[in-house]
C-alpha cells in the first residue's frame, strides 16, 4: 500500500464519534508518521485528549503516536514520557533512530535519578566529621570563594576541553537539579514504574545476549550496586555458556573503578562488593582479590588469602601465593606490608633470638587470624614457603632482581655523558650539578659509578651544595644495592670522632643512604634516626631529614615525625624546608589530622619562606590519594593570602586527586591557572593537570594547547611540564608537536621545561617507534654544546639527556604500576622533583619514578631459570637506540683560508719568473715536470677548497647509504623473534609477548616485572641464570680522620681503583677522597687538589 501524501483526511477521523475510526486513524498515522509529522503536530491536542480518555481502547497507540511527533519536534523529554505510556507497543528491539534516541534518554534519566537517590557512604560522613582545628584567614563559606566559582567556571576552557562522557564526572549540582524536577520530577508514579520496566527489559535483553558489560556500565553510573551484584552472579552462572566471563567481568569492573568512578567512597563500595562476591566463588580470581585488598587496605584479608593458598599444598597455589606477594609489594605501602608480614606464621625457634618478636606474637594473638595457634599444624615445607613470602613482601627479592636486570642490561652511552661534561664548565656550580644529575639518571640502579673514578679532576671542582648533590648521586646510582650500601657510603657518612671531612658530603651521604633504601627503609631507619638526632650541623640535618623521609615513606612512624618536628621548631631556614618535606613523606597518605594542624600553625608562625614551602609540600603529601577527604584543607589553603600556602593547596589538589581524572579537580586547577595573581601558583596549577590526567594522556595536549601559547612564561612552563608528566614514556605525537616550538621560546626556563618534558615523553623510544627521536636527540646535543645558550636552558638539556637514557636505557617513567594501580613512590618522586625550581638537590627525587621495563621469570625456588619467550614483532621495533658514533679525530674542521687577489697575482708573477729562469738555464725544449702543480697553483684562489668539498660529499654519501641500508634491513626483517629471560620488554611490547608451550608457563598474564613460572617438569634438572651481582665485590674506602691522611688515602684509592676497574664500588671509593675534602673558606677558592697530579707508583707496578 503506498504511503499517504497528506494527513488532512486521516486527521479528520480523529474527531469522529466511532472509536474504530479513531483507532484506524491512529494506526495509519503511526505507519507514516516520519513523513506526516508536520501536519500531525497541529492536532497534538486531539491525540492527547484520546490518550487521557480512560474509556478509549487504544490509549497506548495514541501515546506512541504522540511520542513520535514530539521526537520529530526534538522535545525528547515529552517524547520519552509518552513512549513510556505506550507500554508494550514501544519495541526495544526495533532498529531505528526513534527507538535508539528514546532508549538513550530513558537510560540517562534512570542513571540521573538513581545516582541522585544514592546515599553517600558512611565512611565519608565519618571522615567529614574530623575537621581541622585551625583558623584559616578566609572563610570557605564565602560565595565568592574558589569553590563557589567552580560551580559555574568563568574560564573559556571549562566547556571546550572538558567533555563529560560519564554522568559520574558531572558536578554534584546535577543530582540536585534532577531531584527538583528537571527529569524524573516531570514523570508521575506510573511512568516512573514504566521507566523501571523499560530498563529491566533492556537489561534482560542484554543479559540474554551475553552483553554483560553494557549492563554493568549502566549499573555503575546509576550507582545501583544491587544490579551490579545480580549481573556478576548471572555471569558466573552462565560461565559454562560464555567461557571466561566472570574473570573478564571482574577485570572490567576493576578498570572502571580506576578509570571512571571518581568518588572515592563509591569506589570503596564497589570494591567491597567485588571482594564479597569473589570470596563466595569456590575458585576465585586471587589476583583480583589482591587488587581489592590493596585499595581497601585490608591486611587481614591479604594474610588470610596467602595462608589459604599455601595450605592448599599445590604447586600452582604456591606459585599464585608468590605472585600475589610480588603484586602486593608493588602496590602496597610499607605500613600495609609490615602488618601482613607480622600476621604470617613463623617458626617458634626464631622467637627467643630477637626481642621484637615477643611483641609480634602479642599482636598476632590479638588479631583475628592469629598465626601462633596455627603454627603447630604447619609443616617445615610450609614454613619455608612463608619465609619466602615474607622476603618477597619486605621487597628484598623485587629489589634484588631489578638490580640484577639493570646491571646485566646496562646500555649507558658514556660518550654522551662525556660530551655533556666537556660542554659544561665544571667550575660553574649549576653546570657541575647538571652533569651530576645527568650521570645519576643515566646510571640509575645500575651500580655503575665508573664516571666518578674516571673524572676525579672534574669531581674536585664540586663545592658546597654541588658536593652535596654529587655525593647523593651515589644513592641514585646504587639504588636498591642494599647489601653493599653501608660499605659504599662508609667514607662519606658522618662519624663521631671524625676530625676532617666535608659536612656537605656527610649530609649528601645520608640523603644517598635514604635513596638506596627508598620506600624500603625498615633496615635503614634506625641508623638514619640515630645520625639525624646526633647531627649538629644544619647541612647534615638537611641530608638526614631527606634520607629519613625517603626511607620512611608512608610508614606513619610517630617517633620519626616527632624528631623531625623538634628540629623544625628550631626555626632554621636551611634545614626547615627538608624537615617539612620529610614530615609529609613519613605521614604520606595517612591524612593525619594532628600532623596537619601542627604544620598549618607553624607555617603561619614562621617568617622563613623556605620553611613554609617545605610545610606546604608536606601537607600535600599527607593528603595523597585522599580525594574528597582533602577538600577542606584545599579550600583553606587556596583562600590563604600567603602565595606559598596557596601553592601548597594546588599541590594538595594534584596529589589528593592524582590519576583520578576528576573533572572537579581539573576545573579548580584551570580556574586558579587563569585567576591567581602569583606566577608560582599559576605555574603549579597548570603543571598539576599532568598529575590528575596521567591515566588519560591523550586529553592533555588539547587541554593545555591554549595555555602553551599564554603571554605568561610561567604558564607556558607549567603547560610544558604538564605534558611531560602526563605523557611520560608514551611518545605521543600531539604532545611533541606542542613542545617542539617551545624549545625556541624566548624565555630560558620555558625552553628548559620543554627539553625536560620532551625527554620524559621520548624515554625508551627509538626511531622505528617514533621517527622524531633522532632529531630531538641531535637537538639536545647541539643545545648542550652551544656556548651562547643560557645556563638554565643548558641545565635542562643536561637533565633531559639523563632522563631520555634513564637506568642504562632500561627504565621508563612509571606513575602507574605494572598492574594498573597508582605508583605511590613514582608520583611522590615526580611531585618533589618539580620543586627543583627552588632547590636543586630535590632533582634526585625523579629517580623514584624510574621503573625498570623488564620481564623477569622466576621458578618456585625464586631462582632465575633459563627459558625463552616470543615477541610477535620485528626486532628493530623495540630495540635499544643506537649508540653515538665517536669519531677518531674530534679536532674541529679547518676552515678554507681565503687568498687575496693581489697575493695570488704576486704568486703567479713569481712563478712565471721562476719558470722563465729555469728555461734559460736548461737546454731542453720540453715542459718541465713541475709545471703542472704550478699551473694548478695559478688557478687556486682558496687554499684546500677541493679536499673540503670531497669530504662533505663523502659524508653525505655515507648518510644516504646508511639510510638506505637501514630501510633495506627493515624490509628484510622477519616478524617474530625469541627473547631470553631477564630481557627488556617495553610496556607497549607486552601485548605482543607470548610464552610458547614448553617447560615453564606463567602463573598469570604477563604484565612485566617479576612473573612466577610454573615448572611442568620439576623432576628434570633445571638450568638457571647466574646472578652477576653476587660475584661483584665492593671496594671499601677508608675515611681518614685528618686532611693530610685524607689526601694520601685518596691517592691510594685511585691507584687501587685503576688496578681493579671491575670492582663495583671503585667509583664511589675513588671519589671519596675528593668529595670528603673540606671546602676552603675563601669565596671562589680552589677545591681539593687534583689527585692525578700526585700519582706515585712503586717499581713493581706497571703503569
Amino acid at each position: 500500500m503506498p504511503g499517504l501524501t497528506s494527513a488532512s483526511g486521516v486527521l479528520g477521523l480523529l474527531f469522529d464519534t466511532e472509536p474504530e475510526l479513531k483507532v484506524f486513524a491512529l494506526q495509519t498515522l503511526n505507519d507514516d508518521i516520519d513523513t506526516l509529522w508536520t501536519e500531525v503536530a497541529g492536532s497534538v491536542g486531539q491525540i492527547e485528549a484520546l490518550y487521557e480518555d480512560e474509556s478509549f481502547p487504544e490509549r497506548q497507540l495514541a501515546s506512541l503516536v504522540l511520542a513520535k511527533v514530539y521526537y520529530h519536534l526534538q522535545e525528547y523529554e515529552e517524547s520519552m514520557a509518552f513512549a513510556l505510556g505506550a507500554g508494550g507497543l514501544f519495541k526495544l528491539g526495533n532498529e531505528g533512530e526513534f527507538e535508539e534516541t528514546i532508549i538513550s534518554k530513558c537510560v540517562d534519566t534512570y542513571i540521573s535519578f538513581s545516582a541522585a537517590q544514592h546515599s553517600s557512604p558512611k565512611e565519608s560522613k565519618s571522615n567529614a566529621a574530623q575537621t581541622l582545628a585551625t583558623s584559616f584567614t578566609t572563610s570557605t563559606n564565602d560565595p565568592n570563594s574558589t569553590a563557589a566559582n567552580l560551580t559555574s567556571p568563568t574560564t573559556p576552557f571549562s566547556q571546550s576541553v572538558l567533555p563529560s562522557k560519564s554522568l559520574l564526572s558531572r558536578q554534584n549540582t546535577l543530582s540536585e537539579d534532577l531531584v527538583k524536577g528537571t527529569d524524573m520530577g516531570s514523570l508521575n508514579r506510573s511512568k516512573q514504574d514504566a521507566l523501571q520496566k523499560v530498563i529491566e527489559r533492556l537489561f534482560e535483553t542484554c543479559l540474554c545476549e551475553g552483553r554483560y558489560r553494557q549492563v554493568i556500565g549502566i549499573a555503575v553510573e546509576a550507582k545501583k550496586l544491587d544490579v551490579l551484584r545480580s549481573v556478576i552472579k548471572r555471569a558466573s552462572a552462565d560461565a559454562k555458556a560464555f567461557s571466561g566471563t566472570t574473570d573478564d567481568l571482574m577485570e572490567y569492573v576493576l578498570d572502571i573503578c580506576r578509570g571512571v568512578v571518581q568518588e572515592r567512597g563509591f569506589r570503596t563500595e564497589i570494591l567491597r562488593l567485588i571482594l564479597d562476591l569473589l570470596n563466595e566463588i569456590p575458585d576465585p580470581d586471587y589476583f583480583s582479590i589482591a587488587k581489592c585488598v590493596v585499595y581497601l587496605n585490608q591486611d587481614e584479608e591479604a594474610s588470610t588469602m596467602l595462608k589459604k593458598l599455601v595450605a592448599n599444598d599445590k604447586q600452582e597455589s604456591t606459585a599464585i601465593a608468590y605472585q600475589i606477594a610480588f603484586d602486593l609489594y608493588d602496590n602496597g605501602t610499607q605500613e600495609f606490608l609490615a602488618k601482613i608480614i607480622k600476621d604470617l606464621p613463623k617458626k617458634v625457634e626464631e622467637e627467643p633470638e630477637k626481642e621484637p618478636t615477643e611483641t609480634d606474637q602479642l599482636l598476632g594473638e590479638l588479631s583475628d587470624c592469629a598465626p601462633a595457634p596455627a603454627a603447630s599444624n604447619i609443616s617445615e615445607a610450609h614454613f619455608k614457603v612463608f619465609d619466602r613470602i615474607r622476603s618477597i613482601l619486605d621487597g628484598s627479592q623485587t629489589i634484588r632482581f631489578n638490580l640484577e636486570f639493570l646491571y646485566r642490561n646496562n646500555h649507558t652511552d658514556v660518550s654522551i655523558l662525556n660530551k655533556v661534561r666537556d660542554s659544561l664548565e665544571g667550575r660553574n656550580s649549576i653546570f657541575h650539578t647538571a652533569v651530576t644529575f645527568c650521570n645519576a639518571f643515566m646510571n640509575q640502579g645500575t651500580t655503575n659509578d665508573k664516571f666518578f673514578r674516571d673524572n676525579l679532576e672534574w669531581l674536585g671542582k664540586a663545592v658546597n651544595w654541588s658536593k652535596f648533590s654529587a655525593t647523593a648521586a651515589l644513592g641514585v646510582i646504587h639504588r636498591g644495592n642494599l647489601t653493599q650500601s653501608r660499605k659504599l657510603l662508609e667514607p662519606y657518612l658522618p662519624r663521631r670522632n671524625n676530625l676532617g671531612g666535608s659536612i656537605f658530603s656527610q649530609g649528601g651521604a645520608l640523603y644517598a643512604y635514604g635513596l638506596i633504601y627508598a620506600n624500603h627503609g625498615a633496615e635503614a631507619l634506625p641508623y638514619l634516626k640515630e645520625q639525624f638526632n646526633e647531627a649538629q650541623e644544619e647541612v647534615i640535618q638537611h641530608g638526614g631529614a631527606l634520607g629519613l623521609g625517603i626511607a620512611g615513606m608512608a610508614t606513619g612512624n610517630e617517633e620519626i615525625y616527632e624528631n623531625l618536628k623538634n628540629v623544625l621548631y628550631t626555626d632554621s631556614a636551611l634545614n626547615g624546608e627538608a624537615v617539612g618535606l620529610a614530615m609529609g613523606l613519613v605521614m604520606l597518605g595517612t591524612g593525619n589530622i594532628k600532623a596537619l594542624e601542627d604544620m598549618i600553625i607553624y607555617a603561619h608562625d614562621t617568617q622563613h619562606e623556605k620553611i613554609v614551602r617545605g610545610l606546604a609540600i608536606g601537607m600535600a603529601l599527607i593528603m595523597y590519594g585522599r580525594q574528597e577527604g582533602a577538600d577542606e584543607l584545599i579550600e583553606g589553603l587556596l583562600n590563604d593570602p600567603d602565595p606559598t600556602l596557596r601553592y601548597g593547596g594546588i599541590m594538595t589538589v594534584a596529589l589528593a586527586y592524582a590519576g583520578t581524572g576528576s573533572n572537579k579537580a581539573v576545573r579548580k586547577l584551570l580556574h586558579v591557572a587563569v585567576s591567581d595573581v602569583n606566577d608560582d601558583v599559576r605555574r603549579i596549577a597548570v603543571m598539576s593537570l599532568g598529575f590528575i590526567l596521567f591515566r588519560k594522556p591523550g586529553s592533555v595536549p588539547r587541554m593545555v594547547e591554549l595555555l602553551s601559547e599564554s603571554y605568561n612564561p610561567h604558564v607556558r612552563y607549567g603547560a610544558a611540564m604538564a605534558l611531560g608528566i602526563s605523557c611520560a614514556g608514551t611518545g605521543l605525537d600531539e604532545a611533541i608537536d606542542l613542545l617542539e616550538p617551545m624549545m625556541k621560546d624566548p624565555t630560558d626556563f620555558v625552553r628548559q621545561g620543554a627539553l625536560i618534558s620532551l625527554a620524559m615523553i621520548m624515554v625508551q623510544q627509538n626511531e622505528v617507534m617514533n621517527p622524531k627521536v633522532a632529531s630531538i636527540r641531535k637537538t639536545l646535543k647541539k643545545i648542550v654544546a652551544d656556548r651562547h645558550e643560557d645556563a638554565m636552558t643548558k641545565f635542562g638539556c643536561a637533565l633531559a639527556l639523563g632522563i631520555i637514557d634513564a637506568g642504562g636505557r632500561n627504565c621508563t617513567i612509571g606513575l602507574q604500576t605494572q598492574t594498573g594501580n597508582l605508583n605511590m613512590a613514582g608520583i611522590v618522586g615526580m611531585a618533589v622533583f618539580t620543586q627543583y625550581w627552588y632547590w636543586f638537590p630535590f632533582t634526585h627525587f625523579l629517580s623514584l619514578s624510574f621503573t625498570p621495563t623488564s620481564m623477569i621469570g622466576l621458578d618456585q625456588d625464586l631462582d632465575i631459570p633459563y627459558f625463552n619467550f616470543h615477541s610477535a614483532t620485528r626486532p628493530s621495533l623495540f630495540d635499544y637506540p643506537p649508540k653515538q658514533e665517536v669519531k677518531a679525530n674530534e679536532a674541529p674542521t679547518l676552515i678554507a683560508t681565503a687568498v687575496l687577489s693581489t697575493t695570488a697575482q704576486a704568486k703567479r708573477r713569481a712563478q712565471k719568473k721562476e719558470r722563465a729562469q729555469r728555461r734559460e738555464s736548461m737546454d731542453i725544449d720540453s715542459t718541465p715536470t713541475v709545471a703542472k702543480p704550478a699551473e694548478v697553483a695559478d688557478e687556486m684562489d682558496v687554499d684546500e677548497e677541493k679536499p673540503v668539498e670531497k669530504k662533505e660529499e663523502t659524508e653525505a654519501e655515507k648518510e644516504a647509504s646508511a639510510a638506505e641500508a637501514a630501510k633495506k634491513k627493515l624490509e628484510k626483517e622477519k616478524v617474530g623473534y625469541e627473547m631470553e629471560n631477564l630481557s627488556r620488554v617495553l610496556p607497549a611490547q607486552l601485548k605482543f609477548i607470548s610464552f610458547p608451550t614448553g617447560r615453564y608457563k606463567p602463573v598469570k598474564k604477563a604484565t612485566g616485572g617479576v612473573i612466577i613460572m610454573i615448572d611442568t617438569q620439576p623432576e628434570q634438572p633445571k638450568l638457571t641464570i647466574d646472578e652477576l651481582l653476587k660475584k661483584m665485590t665492593v671496594e671499601k674506602a677508608a675515611a681518614p680522620p685528618t686532611l693530610e691522611d685524607l689526601r694520601n688515602a685518596s691517592f691510594n684509592i685511585r691507584r687501587q681503583a685503576d688496578a681493579r676497574q671491575e670492582a663495583t664500588g671503585s667509583g664511589a671509593a675513588a671519589a671519596a677522597g675528593v668529595l670528603t675534602a673540606v671546602d676552603e673558606d675563601e669565596e671562589g677558592g680552589e677545591e681539593a687538589e687534583v689527585p692525578r697530579d700526585f700519582e706515585y707508583f712503586s717499581d713493581k707496578e706497571e703503569e
